[in-house]
């Protein structure tokens, strides 16, 4: 039922290094047009820059897929429905015409067709002021074989609570070259990180001693997005509070609270933070094939 492209599959052959994307980031759902379209060509360029193959994880017309042909990235550089990992049955039966991957049903998609490592941007967590709210992402860490590289995860999260609920999960976390756990657009956020590595190298050490172990599920390698492109944690943090504010004013819950906050946010630092987005979404993309060749070695 998942078709795996011909590139993909004779990537994954041959012992060529190979990273999963998500599609959500590249759709309607993530960055704005045509910010979403040089995402796409970023990450795209980052891999192959590295020696390896990107496989774009969608469903596109009812079909789950790891690996697009170049023809078919207009497909989801369009209008798109997010589907999480619980959305891929309800996606298949109901013949979606483009369903833009989240975290969750990247790593599920990923895992089954054998792609070891996965770069997104940032991953879901805990919720602020509610330790009921936990993204689906979570529990795909622990639950699907795949290194996940990431830049922490947005800082309207309670990023304290989502280190721990990793850490119940089982989920190794691990900092690349720092100490703190990274908060997406800054590069720290006053959060100790469990471990501290500082190559991909030992990346891909932990990962062969998971497997060798028989542990089940994931590793989750935080990045800090590159200092030239940060916004300054204070900027973030005051724009969050008065967006936290208006949301709960506004009787927003739930997933309606991400975009009106993620507006927010663009609204008070000038437009700065797609341009950090793209940043360390190509640097996110940079540091996975470095670790999937790693691995491949």
């Amino acid at each position: 039922m998942i078709i795996i492209s011909d590139a993909v599959q004779t990537a994954l052959i041959d012992g060529q290094p190979v990273v999963a994307l998500e599609s959500t980031i590249f759709s309607n759902l993530g960055l704005p047009s045509p910010a979403n379209e040089e995402a796409l060509e970023r990450c795209i360029g980052a891999i192959e820059d590295g020696g390896g193959i990107a496989a774009i994880t969608a469903v596109i017309d009812g079909v789950p897929r790891v690996g697009l042909d170049p023809s078919e990235h207009d497909r989801i550089l369009g209008p798109a429905a997010k589907a999480a990992e619980r959305e891929l049955p309800v996606a298949v039966a109901a013949g979606w015409p483009v369903g833009a991957t989240t975290v969750s049903a990247s790593l599920f998609l990923a895992a089954k067709a054998g792609v070891r490592v996965f770069a997104t941007g940032g991953i879901g967590g805990v919720h602020r002021g509610d330790a009921h709210d936990v993204s689906a992402d979570l529990g795909a860490l622990a639950e699907h074989p795949v290194v996940t590289v990431c830049a922490g995860a947005k800082n309207f999260l309670d990023l304290a609570r989502t280190v721990e609920h990793l850490e119940t999960l089982g989920v190794p976390v691990l900092g690349l070259q720092t100490d703190e756990f990274p908060a997406f657009y800054a590069r720290t956020s006053g959060v100790r990180i469990p471990q501290r590595i500082e190559s991909p190298s030992e990346v891909a050490a932990i990962a062969d001693a998971q497997h060798q172990l028989g542990r089940v599920g994931g590793v989750l390698v935080t990045v800090p997005i590159p200092e030239a492109d940060a916004i300054a944690a204070d900027v973030i943090d005051t724009a969050i509070d008065t967006a936290l504010a208006e949301a709960d004013a506004a009787g927003l819950v739930g997933a309606e609270v991400t975009p009106a906050v993620l507006a927010a946010i663009g609204a008070a630092t000038q437009g700065a933070t797609v341009p950090a987005n793209l940043a360390l979404a190509e640097n996110n993309a940079r540091v996975a094939v470095a670790i999937a060749a790693a691995m491949a070695s």
